[in-house]
């Protein structure tokens, strides 16, 4: 047991052997988590990109109060309830197009899994057989389960290691310009009979570095599914709920996907919830006389109650106080401050996007040195990959995200001379 933290915890992305003990978080408020010893960080990444509204917003408690006092949970095959109903009328109404059928999931991953598998069914129940493959993006990142794995990137990612044991994907550049548009158009339309859909992460693939395209990219690559005949996946898990300046991201292309799948901000950040969202055309692939046409597919606690009333008090926020005006506010501060970073050492681009900042670095080590200083700082803030990034939640103040600004801006000089040192 020396040197692993906490007698019985597996943490997640972490090698517990030699890894230093976890910090105890004991409470939450607005933008910040208060931890055992006193201390309070401002958190700069929401909670893996959940605390839109901040934490502990009053209105989100009091509904989960209720909720918890009436029906915490009740299965959802056979019986539905108020909440879940008015959830997926409010969600229908929302998004674009005839995307009106609202399939729960208790995570990010089983949506995206539950939207590949409908992709497949629609292509089998239609009588179209063998369009079993899905094409996906390099720097793209859709979950930890194994479906989900496979349209990762499989060599960037952090699923390399399970190459052989997933299944084999179709995987393309995302098309930034006239050549790379000619050729995944190319390469669509020679694999259109084994694909079934196109999978991406709109305006920002997150996970993946925190890379990001325009709305004309987006837009080809919709045009190119439709030229081709397969359905489009939009994978807004990490982008939803106004995180790059709009409702949805892929609003931005004035495009409607066939799918699309939510979740981490749908509920404000205070418990799991996930939605997969098809058109009228892909639900009614799945009517017929036949029980085998049925989508088979039903995850435990999805539509859980509780989680239903918090997303219906995350969306009446989003109604009645001012987010997508706090997103353009922090977009212009995040450009303003993290500008200046681009002529460090080491820097090698700086991008913002809505309320989400990146400072790329030519390569990222001393990553637990780095943590450190950000919570000696006053910071949460979680580098990864090559990128040191903030995605605040949407109610932080100028002040707050000043700090976090600040807090970058002093330590990525300490961080390359560190660099320079161990070369």
């Amino acid at each position: 047991m020396s040197g692993v933290p906490t007698a019985h915890i597996w943490l997640p992305y972490t090698q517990m052997q030699g890894h230093p003990e976890p910090l105890r978080a004991v409470r939450t408020g607005g933008s910040r988590i208060i931890l055992e010893d006193g201390r309070e960080l401002i958190d700069a990444v929401a909670s893996w990109w959940t605390a839109c509204h901040g934490y502990n917003h009053p209105h989100i408690v009091m509904a989960m109060e209720k909720q918890l006092n009436a029906m915490p949970h009740v299965m959802f095959g056979g019986l539905v309830h108020e909440p879940a109903e008015k959830l997926a009328a409010r969600l229908a109404l929302m998004l674009p197009g005839a995307l009106n059928r609202v399939f729960f999931a208790d995570s990010g991953s089983v949506a995206v899994e539950a939207a590949m598998k409908m992709a497949v069914q629609y292509r089998l129940n239609r009588g179209d057989t063998g369009r079993t493959r899905f094409l996906s993006f390099r720097d793209g990142y859709h979950g930890d389960t194994l479906a989900a794995m496979s349209v990762t990137d499989p060599d960037e990612g952090m699923h390399a290691l399970f190459k052989g044991y997933l299944p084999e994907q179709v995987i393309a550049p995302i098309p930034r310009d006239e050549q790379s548009n000619a050729t995944f158009r190319q390469l669509l339309h020679e694999r259109r009979d084994q694909v079934a859909a196109v999978i991406v992460e709109p305006i920002v693939q997150c996970a993946g570095g925190m890379k990001m395209h325009d709305a004309a990219t987006l837009k080809t690559i919709a045009a190119a599914a439709k030229e081709s005949g397969v359905l489009l996946i939009c994978d807004e898990i990490a982008v939803n709920f106004g995180r790059t300046g709009t409702l949805f991201a892929h609003s931005q292309a004035g495009i409607a996907p066939d799918i699309i799948c939510l979740g981490k901000a749908l509920t404000g950040g205070a418990i799991n919830l996930a939605a997969t969202v098809a058109t009228a055309d892909v639900f009614d692939a799945f009517l017929s006389d036949r029980a085998e046409d049925a989508l088979m597919h039903g995850p435990t606690y999805m539509g859980n109650p509780l989680a239903c009333a918090a997303a219906n008090a995350s969306l009446d926020l989003f109604d009645t106080e001012p987010r997508l005006q706090q997103v353009a506010t922090i977009e212009a501060q995040l450009q303003r401050d993290l500008a200046p970073m681009a002529t460090l050492p080491g820097v090698v681009d700086v991008r913002v996007k809505g309320a989400v900042g990146a400072v790329q670095v030519a390569d990222l080590h001393h990553l637990d040195w780095l943590k450190a200083q950000f919570v000696e700082a006053g910071i949460w803030l979680r580098p990864f990959g090559n990128v040191i990034y903030t995605m605040p939640p949407l109610t932080v103040t100028p002040a707050e995200l000043s700090e976090i600004t600040r807090a970058i801006a002093e330590i990525l000089p300490r961080w390359s001379a560190l660099e320079s040192d161990t070369r």
